[in-house]
């Protein structure tokens, strides 16, 4: 029996629903309590009734979980406090809910909201806030629970809107946070008073000691940000460009804290509390110190919905086993999805959450047909296969997903994964070693440079791997349809190998039909269009112009030179819309350049004009304003007329606002990259 199996479908459902159409709670409420209301009552009927009409109690079940999801959905989107209450002027009191992370420039502070000071009266308010602080000697002592007031209004965080980039609005809402300011050295005050929760500031304290243990005692810059990465989650150390390479190469799920971190932990508490099992008080110390050593590791590696999956799955294990109850592990795994997602509903859009749960899921359902493909007698070849059979399980059904979001497939992920693994286990027992014996700094020193060593090993390993032709293979976009028709054939074939089942192989080939059918239809479609892109990259000139398959960048040429901007900005474009070419154009040659698309005139201004007579007026369709030149709207306006005036991200933002005004005077159109997105128009 697998009730939660069934239990999670309408939940599921139903925080969907809420989140996309924004259900009434009222509401919700009466479905809810009408449904319990119904089902309550319907116990108390004859059983013959029961059982003849068990159907409707089951439709019932399901609207009670569906307004369940609706609920908890609607009461995890806080309200937006500021933009109803707060006024200019206003001084705000916010408290540090964690300790401020460095960026090249600022601290980036994530805090609260507590109140709102007007005149002499003070207002209760509850709002999430990002806080950038300019770096100073003060901005040096900040720590969790100081409490800082400012006066500059906030700013509505806001996505670039570059097509294909992240939904970093989405993701911060998802954490009910709306709105950030960035504050000058003098424009905020820290209070000597300080607001903690005892066991957060536990955490936060037994997280620095093992951060400074590891500073202490390991070597490199790259080495100890990847080790904290590994032992408890701390990224801000982590080289962006080691980042990439553990993603292209398939193992980026060893510097995510995982089920595989906690495995390992639960083996090693397992053997040391082997001893102790033989007594009656050691059955119930063992799942105490169990339970306990694991959720604290959860929480000091930042409560992230994968380990969250993992330490309530573990958490099932330890209890079913202290109370010698097997259950289905489909009904375990769908339980601490129920409960997490009853916690957290905006977890179940968390990329991580639903890897989290492919991977298991997969490794669950094929990780033993995959190791009955070949039968090994040598028993160290034998251990290799068992490695790579649950590799390549754990492979099959994240491979959709990961391909819908990332549009790309590591081809050696196989032999990466085989090396990377094993070798990640010791690097983070090492680490744990290093903080038992911390209290001894010789032995301590030792260890960290074995350690330091076997993680510049992986580090080089995993480099060399990405550096390997055809190591990546790029440019794969599916969109949902194509997603759901791929699960779609996964399901089928799998179930028609397992379970021998005809026509389970004909819908799976019907699928992939569909799939490719629909994947051709795309591409006849990219070969068809004619897109203009202007890009929002503060400070760069960056501009696209799709025709086809092929394309024109005209802007900053360091946005192609450089792997990271370019994986970051132009590379979901050329995913996106399928661009098989890029030819490029210098942005600052001439004073302006003319672009002809099919009927559209496109024009693209890059330094003051004055050489071209009045009289000779040039008609455009569109006139993008770039590279932050001195010119005057009213001047511009009577040598070239368009019926849309755009005015780039590598324009300051007082020119931008004086232009704004000179168009509103003139009675033009305008559109504003920094403040509205990326410019995306379909010139067809």
């Amino acid at each position: 029996m697998a009730p939660f199996v069934r239990l999670i479908i309408p939940l599921i459902i139903g925080v969907n629903y809420s989140w996309y159409h924004h259900s009434n709670p009222a509401i919700s409420w009466l479905f809810l309590l009408t449904s319990l209301l119904i089902l309550i009552l319907s116990e108390s009927g004859k059983l013959f009734i029961q059982f003849k009409y068990n159907w409707i109690k089951g439709i019932l079940l399901n609207i009670l979980i569906f307004s369940t999801g609706l609920i908890l959905t609607s009461y995890n989107d806080y309200p937006d406090q500021i933009k109803s209450f707060y006024k200019n002027d206003d001084i705000i009191v916010a408290r540090m809910d964690e300790t401020p992370t460095e960026k090249s420039k600022t601290l980036k502070i994530e805090a609260s909201i507590e109140s709102v000071i007007r005149n002499d009266s003070c207002f209760k308010l509850k709002q999430q806030i990002i806080i950038y602080l300019e770096k100073d000697s003060l901005s040096q002592t900040l720590d969790y629970g100081n409490i800082i007031l400012f006066r500059k209004p906030t700013q509505r965080i806001k996505n670039s809107g570059n097509p294909g980039s992240f939904d970093y609005q989405q993701y911060c809402a998802f954490q009910h946070i709306y709105y950030e300011v960035f504050l000058h050295e003098n424009e905020f005050v820290v209070l000597t008073v300080t607001r903690t929760n005892l066991f957060k500031k536990y955490l936060l304290a037994s997280r620095k000691k093992i951060l400074n243990s590891l500073k202490s005692f390991m070597r490199g810059d790259k080495e100890t940000g990847l080790a904290e990465a590994l032992l408890i989650g701390y990224k801000d150390d982590l080289d962006k460009r080691l980042v990439q390479s553990y993603s292209h190469t398939g193992v980026v799920h060893i510097i995510a804290i995982s089920g595989l971190h906690l495995a390992l932990i639960y083996g090693l508490l397992q053997f040391l509390l082997k001893p102790t099992r033989k007594n009656k008080i050691g059955k119930w110390i063992n799942p105490v110190v169990l339970l306990t050593v694991l959720w604290i590791f959860s929480f000091l590696s930042g409560s992230s919905p994968s380990v969250m999956r993992s330490v309530v799955m573990f958490s099932f294990i330890i209890i079913g086993k202290s109370f010698y109850k097997s259950s289905s592990v489909y009904n375990s795994l769908a339980a601490s999805a129920f409960l997490l997602l009853c916690y957290n509903p905006f977890w179940l859009w968390d990329i991580g959450f639903q890897l989290s749960y492919a991977a298991v899921l997969s490794l669950i359902i094929f990780v033993k047909p995959v190791y009955n493909w070949f039968y090994i007698q040598n028993k160290f070849l034998d251990l290799i296969w068992k490695s790579a059979s649950v590799t390549i399980a754990a492979q099959i059904l994240t491979i959709p997903v990961s391909i819908y979001y990332f549009h790309q497939f590591p081809n050696y992920f196989l032999l990466t994964n085989l090396f990377a693994v094993p070798l990640s286990s010791l690097v983070l027992l090492g680490e744990l070693l290093i903080c038992i014996i911390s209290f001894f700094p010789v032995a301590a020193k030792i260890i960290g440079a074995i350690v330091s060593w076997m993680t510049w090993l992986l580090n080089s390993f995993i480099e060399h791997m990405e550096n390997m032709p055809f190591s990546l293979w790029t440019g794969l976009y599916i969109n949902f349809f194509q997603l759901i028709l791929f699960y779609l054939f996964i399901a089928c074939i799998a179930g028609w190998l397992l379970n021998k089942h005809k026509p389970l192989l004909f819908s799976g080939l019907l699928a992939s039909l569909c799939f490719f059918i629909l994947r051709t239809i795309s591409f006849y479609q990219a070969s068809n269009q004619t897109v203009l892109i202007s890009y929002n990259i503060p400070k760069h000139q960056a501009i696209h112009f799709i025709e086809g398959r092929k394309s024109l960048f005209v802007g900053n040429t360091i946005l192609l030179e450089n792997q990271q901007l370019e994986t970051l900005y132009l590379e979901p474009v050329r995913t996106g819309y399928r661009v098989s070419s890029i030819d490029t154009l210098s942005g600052e040659e001439n004073n302006f350049k003319i672009f002809q698309l099919k009927s559209k005139k496109i024009i693209v201004v890059n330094h003051h004009i004055t050489s071209m007579d009045s009289s000779s007026k040039i008609f455009a369709d569109l006139i993008i304003i770039s590279l932050n030149t001195n010119i005057s709207i009213r001047h511009l306006s009577q040598i070239i007329h368009s019926p849309l005036w755009v005015f780039d991200a590598s324009n300051t933002e007082w020119k931008i606002q004086k232009w704004e005004k000179e168009c509103k005077e003139l009675g033009l159109s305008f559109y504003s990259v920094p403040d509205s997105g990326a410019f995306v128009m379909n010139l067809n």
